[in-house]
C-alpha cells in the first residue's frame, strides 16, 4: 500500500490508524536567484519520503507550502502567512489529524516556522497528543547557501540554476540574527543569499540528507521507544 496519506481512500486510512502520520511543513519564499521557491517545501517532503522508505509505519501528508516568511519580504514570490496562522494552522492540523492517527510528526524545514511550529507542538502534547517535531539543521550557510544548494541539486537538478548562484552575507548566523529579526533580509543581503552557494554540488546535497535523513530516523525511533 502506498506510503502516501493523499493516495488512498478512506477505508485504507482506517485501517492504519496506528501509523505516524508525518507532516512536512515548508514555504514558498525566496532563495536567491539559483534557487526555487519551493526549496524549503522540497526538503522536507523528502525527508518525509526516505522516513517512510525505511519505516512501513509512516505516511505522508500533502506538504503545507506556506510559512511565515516576512523576514524575505520585498523579494519577488515570496508568500507568508505569518506566526500566528502557522501556529494556528499545525494546531488545529494536528488536532484533526489525532483524530485518525495515533501519532503526528511535523517535519518542519523553514527556519521562519521554528517558533510558531514549536509553541504549537507544545499545546498539542499539553492536549495529550501524541506528536514529535523535527528541524533539520547543519553546520553551514543559513540561507540559500551551500548546504540548500547541494540539496536542491541532488533533489530537482532541474530547478537550479548554478550560472545565477551568486555570495552572499557570509557572516555567522547570530551576528546577523538581531538584523534579520529587525529589518528582514534584504537589510543584510540584495541577492537574498546569506553564504556562498557557488560549487554546491549533488554529491554533497546527496550526503547532508542522507545525514539528516539518519537523525530523523534515529529521534523517530526514540520517541516511539519512549
Amino acid at each position: 500500500m502506498s506510503g502516501v496519506l493523499a493516495d488512498l481512500t478512506s477505508p485504507e486510512v482506517g485501517s492504519l490508524a496506528g501509523s505516524i502520520l508525518a507532516v512536512p511543513l515548508g514555504s514558498t519564499e525566496q532563495h536567491g536567484a539559483h534557487l526555487p521557491l519551493s526549496t524549503d517545501t522540497e526538503t522536507a517532503v523528502a525527508l518525509c519520503d526516505r522516513l517512510a522508505a525505511a519505516r512501513p509505519d509512516v505516511l505522508v501528508a500533502p506538504a503545507v507550502p506556506y510559512g511565515s516568511s516576512g523576514e524575505h519580504a520585498g523579494f519577488a514570490g515570496t508568500l507568508s502567512i505569518g506566526q500566528a496562522a502557522v501556529e494556528l494552522l499545525v494546531l488545529e492540523l494536528g488536532r484533526s489529524a489525532t483524530e485518525t492517527f495515533a501519532h503526528v510528526l511535523f517535519v518542519s524545514a523553514h527556519g521562519g516556522n521554528a517558533a510558531p511550529v514549536t509553541r504549537a507542538v507544545a499545546q498539542l502534547r499539553a492536549e495529550s497528543r501524541d506528536v514529535a517535531l523535527f528541524t533539520p539543521a547543519w553546520d553551514g550557510d543559513a540561507h540559500a547557501g551551500h548546504e540548500e544548494t547541494a540539496m536542491l541539486l541532488a533533489l530537482r537538478p532541474s530547478l537550479v540554476h548554478p550560472d545565477r548562484a551568486v555570495p552572499g552575507d557570509r557572516r555567522p548566523l547570530r551576528e546577523l540574527m538581531p538584523l534579520l529579526q529587525s529589518d528582514g533580509v534584504r537589510a543584510v543581503t540584495a541577492t537574498g543569499v546569506l553564504g556562498d552557494p557557488t560549487g554546491a554540488t549533488a554529491s554533497a546535497g546527496t550526503a547532508l540528507l542522507d545525514k539528516l535523513s539518519t537523525a530523523l530516523a534515529a529521534m523517530v525511533t526514540a520517541w516511539r521507544a519512549s
